[in-house]
């Protein structure tokens, strides 16, 4: 069995991305621009145990918001630390 180097290895998992990045299919279902918020309406998250479910989620930087509108299908990823939850990413689906 031929072995795999660690150089090799490294470079592997870095282009691989972090494992825990996952993104969710949702739809928006109101944009609070002020409290730098979204409700999503969003599938199950497995990384964080989550049932699908309609939420509101502070997002990382309110400039995120500032294309999106209910109805809007997206991708996101959202992040728990300390108990909140955060969307670290969110575009438009294709």
């Amino acid at each position: 069995m031929r072995k795999i180097s660690p150089l090799a290895l490294a470079a592997l998992l870095a282009l691989a991305g972090p494992a825990w990045a996952q993104s969710v299919k949702a739809i928006v279902t109101k944009v609070d621009q002020v409290a730098g918020k979204v409700t999503l309406d969003h599938e199950r998250i497995p990384k964080l145990d989550m049932d699908a479910m309609t939420m509101a989620y502070k997002v990382k930087d309110p400039a995120m918001l500032k294309d999106l509108k209910s109805g809007d299908k997206v991708d996101f990823e959202v992040d728990e630390a300390d108990g909140q939850y955060t969307v670290t990413k969110i575009r438009k689906a294709k």
